[in-house]
């Protein structure tokens, strides 16, 4: 469930009539990615796993929220912004998911020291609103990777679409995360046994 964050745009609020005589605009909105809600009763393995923070192409290394054109150029979308860069957050999101279904011995990132079975390896390959469509798009290539021995031992491409109401800050945001939740459900699931 998508949420702004409150203490981050009430700050932003009130930064705008300063910033309002400088030749600054209005304050953009930011918003928050949800991961998965913990499991109900889980069955830990023996498994650990370090998630990499996912690669893309430039415009997903920022915080803002995207637009596909229909001939295929992207834009940012005005008025809102994500509450971190967008590889940190899904990142972030994708360590919650997998530490709240409560299946794995341990879930960490790269820099954290932890001894690991395997690394989960992402590319963002879409996370915006096609405009053509009017749909939010998240689109995620992932590879679970031997630590060891750096062999490959599953891929997959996970994708959701999600209709979104109105090209704007607040629907699109809304959209993407739904979207997102869709995609780190499979995803959850995939790591866990259930490909």
């Amino acid at each position: 469930m998508l949420r702004p964050v409150t203490g981050l745009a009430l700050a932003a609020s009130l930064v705008a009539p300063i910033l309002g005589g400088c030749g600054g605009g209005a304050a953009p909105l930011t918003f928050d990615l949800m991961a998965l809600p913990a499991a109900g009763r889980p069955a830990a393995s023996a498994r650990a796993i370090v998630v990499a923070e996912p690669v893309g192409i430039q415009p997903f290394e920022a915080d803002r929220i995207i637009v596909r054109e229909a001939g295929g150029s992207l834009s940012f979308l005005g008025g809102g912004q994500w509450a971190d860069r967008l590889p940190r957050l899904i990142q972030t999101r994708i360590i919650q998911s997998l530490e709240n279904a409560g299946r794995l011995r341990s879930v960490s990132r790269p820099g954290d020291k932890v001894v690991a079975d395997y690394q989960l390896i992402s590319e963002i390959r879409a996370f915006d609103i096609a405009a053509g469509t009017g749909e939010a798009v998240v689109d995620i290539s992932t590879k679970l990777v031997a630590d060891g021995t750096g062999k490959v031992v599953a891929a997959r491409i996970f994708t959701a679409r999600v209709p979104v109401t109105a090209v704007d800050a607040g629907n699109g945001a809304r959209a993407l995360d739904q979207a997102l939740g869709t995609v780190l459900a499979d995803l959850v699931r995939w790591v866990n046994g259930g490909r």
